[in-house]
This record gives structure tokens, C-alpha cells and sequence, in this order.
């Protein structure tokens, strides 16, 4: 796999409605795969290969969960409007980037308002922290911090790329890992008759924003969401709640809460992915969904489902995904652009 892009893309910071960074990355690595590259009102990036109907949108969204400062206190501790969904649990003592209008990035400590484990109660020991009791500390004096930071600068968590066995572990795989399969597979595929429409979407991780506003513009007949999913193949979870399981395949959605995934596309990518040999699994997630909802539900309605990676500790530093899993989906996702015109989705 292409690790250098998978980095780039992780590591650049995005948070909903500040991916210009990483719309810019994006734009240099699709220019050379699309027959026309555009930016949209809301800051999708849509590629556009020519073809014939029907219109197929693949859809990966750009945008990390992570925060906005909110507060900065006389003393120089940022307060943060979180952007996504975190586990407060998952935060304490991790360390942040903060993003100046400048373009200045500052190191911080991200912190929990308490006192040290050495003079807890034992009630106070098993507290679960909250979200509005972290804070960032910078190290700097009140006055420079006041400087160089205003409210609104986006923060992002601290970690690298890395490879980890047959892994890759990452902040922000959800959902860099996708944008890294679509361009990928635009790069696989072989030959195609349909027009393939390829949209980096924004702000997904705030309710499917950009993905809603793309898909009404683009009417497409046939929608693919890019996405990952939860892998809880790990201790203390029963064998029949892992959802899917890391190193057993791409995943064909078939549910979740945002979508009931169009059962004949479904048929389709499973007949392509065992006549290729292609390993998957199927997915049925009880809570979350992608841009898939907001695809399907476009205009007079899109025939849709969602194609996803395998990913453990989803919403943390530590997201892990297998790399014969991502390179299932990039083989999945590309077989079936190069046959899409023979689908036949009627009900």
C-alpha cells in the first residue's frame, strides 16, 4: 500500500469546516485522476471521470473529529467547544495541536480540572471525566498565549501514522482511511463506462453536511459512502457484538442507523467480491451512521450503500485497521466501478 499518502492524509489537520489543509492534499492527489476537479460552496472537493448514466458518487468524507477553542481564562488555559464525538475517557493527559490563524501550531497538554490520583477519594478515583472539564495548557505565559491564540482555532490530537505489525494505527482514520481508498481505487480501476463522480465530502462528523448538499447538487442514480466501521474484536466484548472483525475484509453495510443499504447493490458488490476472491464481511451497525443517509435521501432518492474498513478504537488516537483489509476494500470498491453500467437496481 501507498503508506506515504495514508500518512499525509492522517496527519493532516481537518476538523468539520476547517479542511483546507487537507482539501488542498486532496485536490493535488485527485487532479491527475478525474477529467475535471472542482470545490463546491460547502468545501467538497468533487472529481469527475466522464463517462455514460448512470452517475455513480463515491463519497469519503475529510473532515477529523476534534475541537474549536472556545475560552482562553486569564491565566492562559484554553477551553474547547468539541467538534464530533468524544470519549472524554479516552482524552485525558493526551497531547494537542492548536492551529493559529497565523499558521503558527502550538503544542499542548490537554488536562482534566482535578486534582492528582495522590489526594483523590476513592469517589472522586472513579469519576468518569467529562468533556467541559478539559482544558489545554501550552506551557506559554498568559500574556504570549493571548497573542497567538483566538477563539476558534481548531485543535487537533497530537499522534503520528504509524505501521504496527500487519496494522496501521492512526489518529483520524476515520475517515482519511476512506478518502485514501477512493483515490486508490480511482487509480485501479482499469477502464469504466459510467460517469464516476469521486466527492471528498466535508463535515460529516457534525451530521452529514456536505455529503447532503453534494448529493442534491450532483443528482447521482447510484451512491457509494466510504467509511469505516467498528472492529470490536477485542477482550471484553462478546463474540456476537464485534460488528466485524480486523483482518477478514472490506465491509458491505447492510444497516445502520442513518440507512438500510439498497439490497441488489448489496447482492452485487457480494457477487463481485466472491468471484474476484475479494474477502469481506457483512456489517450491521446498531448505532452511527455515514454519508450514505444523506445520499440515499437526495432529491427523488439515490440507490446506496456503504463500503467499509474494519477499524478497532474508532474516536481515539489509537485507530487501528488491518492493511489486507484496506487494500479488500480498494480492489472491492474498483471492480465494481468498472462494472457498474451492468447493474440492474430495479425493485
Amino acid at each position: 500500500m501507498n503508506f506515504d499518502l495514508l500518512k499525509r492524509l492522517c496527519e493532516t489537520p481537518g476538523i468539520p469546516g476547517y479542511e483546507d489543509r487537507l482539501r488542498a492534499l486532496v485536490k493535488e492527489e485527485l487532479r491527475p485522476l478525474v477529467d475535471e476537479l472542482r470545490t463546491d460552496v460547502m468545501g467538497n472537493v468533487v472529481g469527475i471521470k466522464r463517462g455514460r448514466a448512470p452517475r455513480v458518487m463515491v463519497a469519503a468524507h475529510m473532515d477529523e473529529i476534534g475541537f474549536m477553542v472556545r475560552y482562553i481564562d486569564k491565566n492562559g488555559f484554553l477551553r474547547l467547544q468539541p467538534l464530533g464525538g468524544f470519549d472524554a475517557r479516552m482524552l485525558v493527559a493526551q497531547r494537542v495541536l492548536v492551529h493559529t490563524r497565523s499558521g503558527q501550531t502550538l503544542r499542548g497538554a490537554l488536562m482534566a480540572s482535578t486534582r492528582p490520583t495522590h489526594v483523590l477519594t476513592e469517589e472522586e478515583r472513579n469519576r468518569a471525566p467529562k468533556l467541559e472539564q478539559l482544558f489545554v495548557d501550552l506551557g506559554l505565559p498568559a500574556e504570549k498565549v493571548q497573542e497567538l491564540v483566538e477563539v476558534g482555532d481548531m485543535v487537533t490530537m497530537d499522534r503520528t501514522t504509524e505501521q504496527l505489525g500487519e496494522n496501521v494505527i492512526s489518529k483520524s482514520l476515520d475517515d482519511r482511511l476512506s478518502v485514501y481508498v477512493m483515490l486508490e481505487a480511482l487509480r485501479a480501476v482499469r477502464h469504466h463506462e459510467v460517469e464516476i463522480v469521486a466527492v471528498a465530502t466535508t463535515q460529516e462528523e457534525v451530521g452529514l453536511r456536505g455529503a447532503t448538499t453534494a448529493a442534491y447538487a450532483l443528482e447521482p442514480q447510484i451512491g457509494i459512502a466510504l467509511d469505516i466501521t467498528l472492529a470490536l474484536d477485542i477482550p471484553g466484548i462478546e463474540e456476537h457484538e464485534a460488528i466485524t472483525r480486523l483482518g477478514k475484509g472490506a465491509a458491505i453495510k447492510l444497516m445502520d442507523s442513518s440507512v438500510i443499504s439498497h439490497p441488489k447493490l448489496v447482492r452485487h458488490f457480494r457477487e463481485i467480491a466472491e468471484r474476484e476472491k475479494v474477502p469481506y464481511q457483512l456489517e450491521i451497525l446498531p448505532r452511527g451512521g455515514t454519508d450514505a443517509g444523506a445520499i440515499q435521501r437526495a432529491r427523488a432518492g439515490v440507490v446506496t450503500m456503504t463500503l467499509s474498513v474494519p477499524v478497532r478504537y474508532v474516536h481515539t488516537v489509537n485507530e487501528m485497521a488491518a492493511i489486507s483489509d484496506i487494500e479488500a476494500a480498494v480492489t472491492l470498491l474498483a471492480r465494481y466501478l468498472e462494472e457498474a453500467h451492468t447493474g440492474d437496481y430495479a425493485l
